[in-house]
């Protein structure tokens, strides 16, 4: 039975004075290691070994099977009053702890709850000490160890160990969370250092660690430690399989790739279905139409049988390719096969058409995803925002929510973007107000977008505005737009007074009367300004930003 769970180090954390005692603790416990490499890249893909299926930095799943009760009524409390004391002094915080009753069930939807607020998360934790759970401890160090709070998570591991709590899906999510803050080094240093904690670093440990470097983008580095600990872990299809994937999938490589493919023929190590799946997927990626299919044929006469992800590689790069009557081949075959087209299947065809801007073709496709019983995906309603004009996105926004899945953030972010590529800022204010109509909030992102398009337009006062409201939202400022906002409007506002001593008449008046959006989408500000000049620039700049 588990010794009962002291709680020492990491509380110290939620008390600014003794904030440097819990770093110096965790000084001891992480050694240094022989690799040291800096990670480049990052990754969306999270390992299934701490069981985490979001973003690198994102908070919508729960990093294991837990089922949060978010609906409890006592938990909007909890969190208030958590909140509240999180800046309290540790005098009263000790008496407010004493106070407030919580069970395991809400102390576990409370440190999820405030997931993206350590503070009062780990006070929340701090009720659970008597609980002796590795699982709510696993779950409060993915929490520190996403926000970067490494010291804390490893005391809280510490303690566990010598509570005889097990401790080895702890090191597990460390160096998952190491990875994804692309610190190679401390991820291998975790990795050499579980012998400490009495756990062996076997095959499944050596495993997750290439995994969890490969996926957050430390590809190179992962294939250096696999070389360099050859004798320890014998190199093996599985281990090449997760380098593999790393360059195939997460960095997309394709020279890279070929490299590895062609190393694991020098060292005997015989591919197996999953590489051929991984080096299909690179081509079919590419647009290498010869190589997919040349792999294809060469994995059959192996003996190995092609899985539907294959056959969706395929039908991508014959899609892509323009062979669509061949990717409609493709997938009778796969039916003959005994297997079933997926959305991915479907989407394998639409991506490729909305991006050579052959809607009529990806509509058909789209509707023969109900004659096969196959629901579309956010991706294939992301696909059309790709390439449909505005009346289009409007109808698939539509579409989208009638099938319950958003729109989202992203579907905006998607649509925006295009428009203001496409040089359209008038659409691009019609879709920002439709943001609203969904109930979608803006994020940063979307303003950083909106201030970066709208400059790229020379639409310089309404970029202003986006920026001004960004800040006002709790956005951090950015030097290099504000410099080039400030620098147009001093150009405007010399023209403005240029202008001043131009006479305005009645006409005049009548003229700003003129529908704002009968000015054609490719006109900049300055262009108006010349067309109007008898107007006015501060005038035209009014109603500029009145457009909705």
């Amino acid at each position: 039975m588990a010794a009962p769970l002291q709680l020492r180090c990491y509380s110290f954390y939620v008390s600014r004075g003794l904030h440097g005692v819990a770093k110096r603790n965790s000084q001891l416990i992480v050694p240094v290691i022989r690799i040291a490499r800096s990670s480049k890249f990052s990754s969306e893909t999270l390992h299934q070994t701490v069981s985490l299926h979001s973003r690198s930095q994102s908070w919508d799943y729960a990093p294991f099977n837990f089922n949060f009760n978010l609906d409890d009524p006592s938990l909007p409390q909890f969190l208030e009053f958590l909140k509240k004391i999180a800046h309290s002094s540790p005098q009263a915080e000790g008496l407010h702890l004493s106070s407030f009753q919580a069970n395991r069930d809400l102390i576990c939807s409370a440190i999820w709850a405030l997931r993206e607020e350590w503070k009062p998360a780990l006070l929340a934790f701090k009720w659970n000490c008597h609980h002796n759970d590795d699982k709510v401890c696993n779950l409060m160090i993915w929490v520190l160890a996403t926000h970067g709070k490494f010291s804390t998570a490893w005391c809280i591991i510490r303690d566990m160990h010598r509570s005889s709590l097990p401790t080895r899906q702890a090191l597990f999510i460390m160096i998952d969370r190491y990875a994804s803050a692309n610190n190679s080094a401390k991820a291998i240093q975790t990795f050499n250092f579980m012998d400490t904690f009495r756990l062996t670093p076997d095959q499944e440990a050596f495993h997750a660690l290439l995994a969890a470097l490969c996926k957050y983008g430390s590809v190179e580095e992962a294939e250096e430690f696999m070389l360099v600990n050859k004798k320890l872990f014998p190199l093996e299809t599985e281990s090449f399989n997760i380098i593999l994937n790393g360059w195939c999938n997460i960095t997309k490589d394709v020279y890279e790739a070929k490299r590895v493919w062609r190393e694991m023929s020098k060292y005997c190590i015989t591919p197996n279905g999953t590489s051929y799946s991984y080096m299909i997927s690179c081509f079919s990626k590419e647009g290498n139409l010869f190589d997919s299919l040349r792999l294809y044929d060469q994995m059959k006469k192996m003996g190995w049988v092609p899985g539907i992800q294959i056959y969706n590689s395929l039908v991508y790069v014959l899609t892509r390719a323009n062979c669509l009557k061949e990717a409609l081949r493709t997938i009778d075959k796969l039916k003959e096969q005994g297997l079933q087209p997926d959305s991915s299947t479907f989407n394998s065809m639409i991506l490729p058409l909305c991006e050579a801007g052959k809607l009529a073709e990806a509509r058909i496709v789209f509707n023969s995803m109900a004659e096969e019983n196959v629901s579309p995906t956010t991706e294939t309603y992301h696909a059309f925002f790709e390439g449909t004009d505005y009346q289009g996105s409007l109808e698939f926004l539509s579409r989208m929510k009638e099938s319950g899945l958003g729109p989202n953030k992203d579907s905006f972010l998607i649509i925006l973007t295009k428009f203001l590529k496409l040089k359209q800022p008038v659409n691009a204010l019609k879709i920002w107000t439709e943001m609203k109509a969904y109930d979608v909030v803006p994020s940063c992102v979307h303003y950083r977008i909106m201030v970066e398009g709208l400059v790229t337009c020379r639409w310089f006062i309404k970029a202003r505005y986006f920026y001004e409201e960004m800040i006002s939202n709790g956005c951090s400022a950015d030097p290099k737009l504000n410099k080039l906002i400030q620098k147009e409007v001093q150009v405007l506002d010399r023209g403005d007074k240029g202008q001043q001593n131009v006479k305005n008449g009645n006409s005049s008046k009548e003229k700003l009367m003129l529908p704002i959006f009968a000015i054609p989408h490719s006109t900049t500000e300055h262009t108006i300004l010349a067309l109007t000049a008898n107007i006015g620039a501060a005038d035209v700049r009014r109603a500029l930003e009145n457009i909705e």
